[in-house]
């Protein structure tokens, strides 16, 4: 059964371009233009294998999107990875104390992508 992956980003061409990516290597791919639309989707029953987010975005960014998706019941444990032209070595510490898998900063080729994914995802 091909693994869900919700993407995050308030940037339609970044989100249109890893979607592309994701999707050709047999991905389902949701997306949200920012933590909230992204909560709102979690909270209405939506269960990915992986969510992928930018930290820089209006309403609510990705470091406090991490911090809202790990206190929701049954999604303690789903792969989060950051996707973000942050690159600060402080902010990076914050993700993973929030509990974010993996930090990748853009741009990010979408076959190096598709080999993280591979990785964090079990069975993908």
């Amino acid at each position: 059964m091909a693994k869900t992956i919700l993407i995050v980003d308030d940037s339609l061409t970044m989100t249109m371009s890893v979607k592309s990516s994701l999707e050709m290597n047999g991905f389902v791919v949701q997306t949200a233009s920012d933590g909230v639309q992204a909560l709102t989707k979690l909270k209405g029953g939506l269960k990915p294998d992986l969510i992928i987010t930018d930290i820089n975005m209006p309403n609510m960014g990705g470091l406090e999107l991490i911090r809202q998706v790990k206190i929701l019941p049954g999604y303690r444990f789903i792969p989060i990875l950051t996707l973000t032209t942050e690159s600060d070595a402080s902010k990076r510490d914050e993700g993973k104390k929030l509990g974010a898998t993996g930090w990748l900063v853009k741009p990010v080729s979408g076959p190096d992508l598709v080999r993280v994914v591979k990785q964090v995802v079990p069975g993908a």
